[in-house]
């Protein structure tokens, strides 16, 4: 077992007392045993500054006093330490960097962040290399930072090249970090995740009314939000700091329980990528369609062709059903009975199918059959799944675009990925969860990096319905007016789950938010996508085998 630790502090313009601090808290983690300590991002000085000089001008350099201090102080506790500060490179760029000091001070790796947020973008320079891998005696290492992990390419490029634990610094406000975007990273990828973040005024004090006021948000939600934490890689948050106030949380961790990628039904979640399918994601540009509705009924139901028709007829535009099941047969659901359980509507209707050796996606209308989606990805449940899609689809309907999600495909987030920068506004989710947080986290995530609404059907162990859609809510951001009070989330879904026992779900979409991604002035997170990380993803590895794809 390995003793790890996420410091949560709070750092000002105060360039000394920023480094006191740090030294206070990496003394406080050595004094309980901790081998790999995180501190948070930012810790030489508050993100905000007049101009780029003055970015540049109060920015740490290679060797200066500030990071001298700090590796000499792992070095006497003979720790791993990881620090976020900005850095005035020689070459003129200044950097928002994660170093990575070993137990004998020397820097092992670094790492600049490769997505700016808001204003970050007018004061600093974007990483252009991906975050290496550093390999340890504790582990395999990778670093990223706050924006890098509201969007999964970093953090999966690190997982898909070897890391083991994850180490991310934050300066956020964003309460969702805690509950979404630190947690799914670990799952997803099978990874331990350390996230450190700040508290206390992430603007300068004297200015945080007015700047609040402006936003119209109260001053102390512009307070770093906390919450550091500990992340398994089944997802399971194993140690976490309050909200507020200077804290250091620790855990024993196994890091090889990293090693082990497979899902409960044996599936291998990195081993099954598809990295020639991601392709795309490098030569596409993200487009943006005005054209989609406000609002779009949707509904979940079970199999069964009398829901269907009812459900139509109540007026469900767009009815998701679960996957090819036991259930669908002995109701001799077919796609005839779907059609004419539409009949006389507009609604349409999303099941999957076999067809020979391949998994299809159905979209359905009173017609017919009007779009079929391949599943892209093999399945351990389905041994008789050979034959593979090479492409998502996404198909034009009158109140916007639609792509299908099947099977497997649901567990990465590259399929998402590929729907979102083809302006998909609503994807139809159809796949039975095998775990916990692909329901929790990762559809949420899902929703939530793309800015896409998903409709999701699924039928438990027991053969009752799960079903749950996540709407994108208008409320997006502080650039962006709120309907209602700021909650300090700044890229969740509205989710909404139907209970226990339910044989129908129905709800509310909203097509036309998918439109907007700007997660922050100048932040996009779609068009946005870090390339040197995505051409990590789109690799394939020297053991690539070939599979059989159909046309």
């Amino acid at each position: 077992m390995t003793r790890v630790a996420a410091a949560q502090l709070a750092a000002g313009t105060d360039v000394a007392v920023n480094l006191e601090t740090c030294l206070r808290m990496i003394d406080a983690a050595a004094s309980v045993g901790v081998e790999l300590l995180v501190l948070p991002e930012f810790c030489n000085h508050l993100s905000w500054y007049d101009n780029r000089s003055h970015a540049r001008r109060m920015a740490c350099r290679t060797g200066d006093s500030f990071l001298t201090a700090i590796a000499r102080r792992a070095a006497r506790h003979r720790m791993y330490l990881k620090i976020g500060v900005t850095l005035a490179r020689p070459d003129g760029r200044t950097t928002g960097t994660g170093l990575l000091f070993g137990p004998d001070g020397t820097l092992l790796g670094e790492s600049d962040k490769q997505i700016l947020m808001g204003a970050e973008n007018d004061h600093l320079d974007c990483g252009d290399t991906d975050s290496e891998v550093v390999d340890t005696a504790l582990g395999r290492l990778g670093m990223y930072a706050c924006m890098e992990g509201v969007v999964f390419e970093v953090a999966r490029s690190l997982a898909v090249r070897g890391a083991q634990v994850l180490l991310n610094s934050l300066n956020s406000f964003a309460t969702d970090e805690a509950s979404l975007h630190i947690p799914v990273r670990a799952a997803e990828n099978r990874v331990w995740v350390i996230a450190a973040n700040k508290v206390g005024p992430l603007l300068p004090e004297d200015r945080l009314p007015d700047i609040a006021a402006r936003l119209g948000v109260p001053a102390d939600r512009l307070h770093g939000a906390g919450e550091s934490q500990i992340v398994a890689p089944d997802g399971v948050t194993v140690a976490k700091a309050p909200p507020a106030g200077e804290a250091l949380v620790v855990a024993d961790i196994d890091i090889a329980r990293a090693d082990d990628k497979t899902r409960t039904d044996g599936l291998d979640v990195l081993g099954a990528r598809r990295p020639r399918v991601y392709a795309p994601l490098l030569t596409r540009s993200a487009t943006r369609d005005t054209s989609a509705t406000d609002t779009l009924h949707v509904a979940v139901t079970l199999p069964d062709s009398d829901l269907i028709a009812e459900t139509a007829a109540a007026g469900a535009q767009l009815i998701v059903l679960p996957e090819l099941t036991a259930q669908a047969r002995a109701h001799q659901l077919t796609v005839p009975t779907v059609a004419a359980a539409l009949d006389g509507t507009s609604s349409h209707a999303v099941l999957t199918v076999r067809d020979g050796n391949s998994h299809v996606g159905l979209l359905i209308s009173a017609d017919g059959v009007i779009g079929r989606q391949a599943q892209l990805h093999r399945s351990h449940r389905y041994t008789w799944l050979t034959e593979l899609g090479s492409r998502v689809e996404v198909f034009d309907l009158p109140w916007g675009r639609i792509a299908l999600v099947i099977g497997e495909d649901t567990l990465f987030p590259e399929t998402f990925r590929l729907a979102a920068i083809q302006d998909a506004d609503v994807v139809a989710v159809v796949n039975s969860p095998q775990e916990q947080w692909e329901r929790r986290l990762g559809l949420t995530e899902r929703a939530a990096e793309n800015r896409l609404n998903l409709v999701a059907a699924g039928l438990d162990s027991t053969g009752g319905l799960t079903a749950d859609v996540y709407a994108l809510s208008p409320d997006f951001t502080l650039w962006t007016a709120w309907q209602g009070p700021f909650t300090g989330l700044i890229s969740h879904p509205e989710v909404t789950s139907a209970p226990p026992g339910a044989d129908r779900l129905h709800a509310t979409v909203r097509p036309a938010q998918a439109v907007n991604r700007s997660v922050s002035r100048g932040t996009d997170l779609v068009a946005g996508r870090p390339r040197a990380a995505t051409v990590s993803l789109t690799r394939e590895p020297a053991t690539a085998t070939t599979e059989p794809e159909l046309p």
